[in-house]
Order: structure tokens, then sequence, then C-alpha cells
């Protein structure tokens, strides 16, 4: 008797467990799994701006936000979990850990941010979506020619180099943009490639006795190492460009164009609210993002006369921001 009776409530206990866990993953809530590559300031704010719009909806969503800390192996690790955890929607910030959750789930909506070539990537074969896909997102392409030509017009460099991350998609597309970009103004260009952000240094180092100035694209792994390559630059005199304005104040970067990494987080809210409202991820394919005010350019005046470089007043006209005397300055 006293072994029915310790077996019936055993059963009881088992149950009443099962019964708490499924109330608490089937509350009615959607489910978004979230895959960060690494953190740094131009990811982060993508991340916020997600969040933002998506909690302005009213939606009731629960969120499971991981951090891959640029480690491939651990942005699979995380798409797995996902899916054992029955994610409704997944997003990848960054490449590579969208790659892995596109690996990973074959009909749950994959939802891609902060990724310049998508199609490079794997992710789809067409920007404009592939029918029955279960992949969209938001582009961060950046006017990588323009950039150029903006930097070499104001430094009157000729020789260009540039860090990049070989093992990252996006980034080798990028470095291959800027090498069009320079040599089509008639300039060299001189690369560096390294496979994580502890060799960033070293890499600008090895390259920077070659060339007149430094542009860095929107490379996650290099742009978390950015501070490493100011601070190089600076003890040469060579100046330097960032693609990427968010993570620039404080740093010796003379001119900085890019994407607020905020809207592009508040495009990708949208993607996901239209897969929610029922449209199909492959006819959303990718959004690219081209209002000016989008994008903001920042010069520092104070770098600027440390180089011995005078910005002409119809460049300043068109900054959304003026480091000046240690101060930021908002136009």
């Amino acid at each position: 008797m006293k072994k029915i009776i310790l077996s019936l409530l055993v059963l009881t206990i088992t149950f009443s467990l099962f019964a708490m866990g499924a109330e608490e993953t089937n509350d009615g809530s959607i489910r978004i799994g979230v895959s960060k590559l690494m953190s740094h300031a131009a990811l982060d704010a993508a991340e916020k701006g997600m969040q933002d719009y998506l909690d302005s909806t009213g939606l009731d969503i629960t969120y499971d936000f991981q951090n891959a800390n640029g480690d491939i192996s651990s942005a699979g690790q995380i798409a797995q979990k996902f899916k054992d955890d029955g994610a409704d929607i997944v997003v990848g910030v960054a490449t590579p850990t969208a790659q892995a959750l596109a690996n990973v789930f074959m009909d749950t909506p994959v939802v891609f941010t902060a990724i310049t070539d998508p199609v490079d990537a794997g992710l789809m074969s067409n920007v404009n979506g592939d029918e029955g896909s279960n992949i969209a997102g938001v582009s961060d392409l950046s006017p990588v020619e323009e950039q150029i030509k903006l930097f070499m017009d104001i430094t009157g460099a000729k020789t260009i180099g540039n860090v990049y991350a070989s093992g990252e998609a996006n980034g080798v597309v990028l470095m291959n943009l800027a090498k069009e970009a320079v040599e089509k103004n008639g300039g060299t260009f001189v690369e560096a490639a390294v496979a994580n952000t502890s060799e960033v240094m070293m890499a600008t180092q090895s390259i920077i006795d070659r060339v007149d100035a430094v542009y860095i694209a929107t490379d996650n792994t290099v742009i978390a190492a950015l501070a490493s390559v100011a601070e190089v630059c600076k003890d040469s005199g060579k100046p330097l460009f960032s693609a990427d304005p968010s993570g620039v104040e404080g740093l010796d970067v003379l001119i900085s164009w890019g994407f607020d990494y905020y809207s592009i987080g508040t495009e990708t809210g949208k993607v996901i609210e239209k897969i929610l409202s029922g449209q199909e991820p492959g006819k959303i394919g990718t959004v690219y993002l081209t209002d000016p005010s989008d994008f903001e350019l920042w010069f520092n005046l104070d770098n600027a006369k440390d180089l011995g470089i005078e910005i002409a007043d119809e460049y300043l006209d068109m900054a959304a921001v003026i480091i000046e005397n240690g101060q930021k300055i908002e136009k």
C-alpha cells in the first residue's frame, strides 16, 4: 500500500511540474529569440531600436536575448537553443548569427538585421525575396563609394588602408567595395585581414606606414576594436574614417559617415510586425534604408587640427555632428 501511495504522489508531483511548465511557455505571448554576434554600439543600437518599436505596438512579446560574443560556434548553439525552446520568430543581428539561424530554422521566420549583402551571405537568392522563403530582413549597406570619395577629397590621401574580417561575409563584401571605390578614384588600396578583434591593432600596425589614411567599414569584428585602430592612427599621424558613427565619440576619428543603427533596428521591428500580421517573409525580402535622416555625418575638428587638415565649410554644412574643443555639437 505504501508503495502505491508513494507512486501516486510522484506521479502527482511530476504532473504538477509539467503543468506549470506548460503554463509558462504557452501564455499566449509571442516568443522572439534574438541572437547578436557581439556587443558594440551599432549592434546594441539596432537591437534596442527593434525592441522599442515592437514594444510600441502593444504586441505581447517575450524576448530571449543572446550574445555569441563573436564566436561562430556559439551562434550555432544559440540557434539550436531557440529551436529547442520553440521560438516563434528568430532574429539574427549581423551576418554569422543570421546564417546560423537560417541553417537551423526551415519554417520558422528568420529575420536578419545589420547585414550588408544577404545574397552573398547565402540567406536568399534575390534581395527582393524568394517565393516561399522564411527569411527577410534589413540591410545596412553603406554608401561606400561616396564615403571613400569624401575621405580622399578632404584628406588628399592617395593610399587608403583597410582592416577587415576575412571570416565574415559582411567584412569581405565591404572590403571589396572599398577597394573598388579607392581604385575608381585613382588611389591605391592596402588591406589587412583579421580573424578576431584581438588581431585588429596588430593588423593596423602592419599597414600604417604604407598608407596615407585608414578607412574602416561597418565590419563588426573591426568596429568592436575601433579604439585600437584610432590609437594606431593617432600615434602615426594618419587620418581615420569610420563608416559607423555610433562608436566614434571620444576617439580620434576624423570623419564618420554612416547609419543611425537605431533606425536599422526600428525597420527590423517593422519587418517583424509585418510577419506577425500575416505577410510571408519571402514576399518582404530585403529592406534598405535610403532616407538621408537615417544617416549621420560626423567631423572631428580637434583631430583635424592635430593632423593639419582643414575641412571646408561646404562639408561642415552637411554634418549632423561636429566635435570641437572636446564638445559634441549636434546640428
